[in-house]
């Protein structure tokens, strides 16, 4: 009687792949710290929360700002028939802000997804240079709200996806989060119900690298 030979198919994820994902996530992480080590260095630096620059940078900053009339004088005629329309989105941002916080409150818990933390992508401080007037912080601070928000619902998102379809799709697409890269080949239905049990593990490890130290932190 002849008997099935069943050949081992591949692993859930091959280690080469999630080490080079590892590699790339400690890179990324590596340049960010670096680049922002050259600011601090050349520009400013960060107390606490304040962030300070030394007198002489701060007067130069003071003498390059250009005044609010000028400014506005200055200011190009389509800026202002653009401004209704561009402060208009303020009103949806806020509405999306507060359903999406809503929502991974009363859902990540259910599926044991580690919430997002919110201030982690959001970043008020332009407002604080003197280089730059009152409309102009304005601006850039409505920036910093909108392109926050953004990225934050991303991240919410991202963790949704990676729940209930961690499946990359068909045709190369532009602008993925940085949790797509960890999906399943579409069309690879032999392991789909294995790797996604995987993934959904991956929160438990998530979570415990974001749980604060028990006890009392030793001092520095």
């Amino acid at each position: 009687m002849l008997k099935a030979v069943v050949t081992p198919g591949p692993p859930l994820m091959d280690d080469r792949i999630r080490q080079l994902l590892s590699q790339i996530t400690k890179l990324e992480d590596e340049l960010r710290d670096v680049l922002n080590e050259r600011e601090h260095k050349v520009f400013f630096q960060i107390k606490g929360k304040r962030i300070e620059f030394e007198s002489a940078v701060r007067a130069r900053h003071r003498q390059l700002r250009m005044g609010l009339l000028r400014w506005v004088v200055s200011s190009r005629p389509q800026n202002w028939l653009s401004a209704p329309f561009i402060y208009s989105v303020f009103v949806p941002f806020v509405l999306l802000d507060l359903f999406v916080s809503l929502y991974q409150a009363v859902c990540f818990p259910l599926y044991g997804i580690p919430k997002v933390k919110r201030s982690d992508y959001f970043a008020f401080d332009r407002h604080k240079l003197g280089y730059l007037n009152s409309l102009e912080k304005l601006n850039c601070e409505y920036c910093a709200y909108g392109n926050g928000l953004l990225a934050y619902v991303t991240e919410i998102t991202a963790r949704t996806e990676q729940y209930w379809c961690p499946i990359k799709h068909a045709r190369k697409v532009l602008g993925t989060h940085e949790r797509y890269r960890r999906f399943m080949d579409y069309g690879d239905a032999e392991y789909y119900q294995a790797e996604l049990k995987a993934l959904r593990k991956d929160f438990r490890r998530e979570a415990r690298e974001q749980k604060p130290p028990e006890g009392p932190v030793p001092p520095p």
